[in-house]
């Protein structure tokens, strides 16, 4: 009875890895729907893909009403970034390491581009900040933050630049 009863269980384990290897389930860390946040004060409703692109690479340094542009965002290489790696810079996590170090190099004032450990995190510092904006998950924004349209859409309607999967 035993005997069985471990066969069954190895049967079981074989089944759920070759089920997991080919794609049927989905793995833990899934891409996730990205938002762009900015503080409540900004009068930034709304950038195209290329302006979105300018801040990301920390090459736009100040909005229309003169505030400073600084990003917020998680560290390259780690899973919560995976999609704007891609889908945004289209950089390996080293390269876009280089690129936040030569754009914070070039301002003397303040950081063009902030990496923050948690999404709460981004979302502090970007509501403290006057003129930053953020990338989070879609799931993590509160009140104290603002969404900000990308190519006049909002996260999670179909053609947003940043949904996942």
């Amino acid at each position: 009875m035993i005997g069985l009863y471990v066969a069954r269980s190895r049967l079981a384990r074989g089944l759920f890895a070759l089920v997991l290897g080919l794609g049927a389930l989905p793995a833990t860390s899934a891409a996730k729907d990205v938002a762009l946040i900015s503080n409540k004060a900004s009068s930034v409703s709304t950038l195209t893909q290329a302006e979105v692109l300018k801040v990301c690479k920390g090459q736009m340094d100040r909005w229309p009403d003169g505030k400073p542009v600084t990003l917020v965002m998680r560290s390259p290489g780690s899973p919560d970034l995976k999609l704007v790696e891609e889908k945004i810079y289209g950089l390996t996590s080293d390269a876009l390491r280089e690129l936040i170090t030569g754009a914070n190099h070039s301002r003397a004032d303040r950081p063009a581009i902030i990496v923050a450990n948690s999404d709460e995190d981004i979302i502090r510092k970007v509501e403290s900040v006057p003129g930053a904006v953020g990338l989070v998950d879609v799931y993590s924004i509160t009140g104290a933050v603002k969404v900000v349209k990308i190519g006049g859409k909002l996260p999670l309607e179909a053609g947003y630049i940043l949904h996942g999967n």
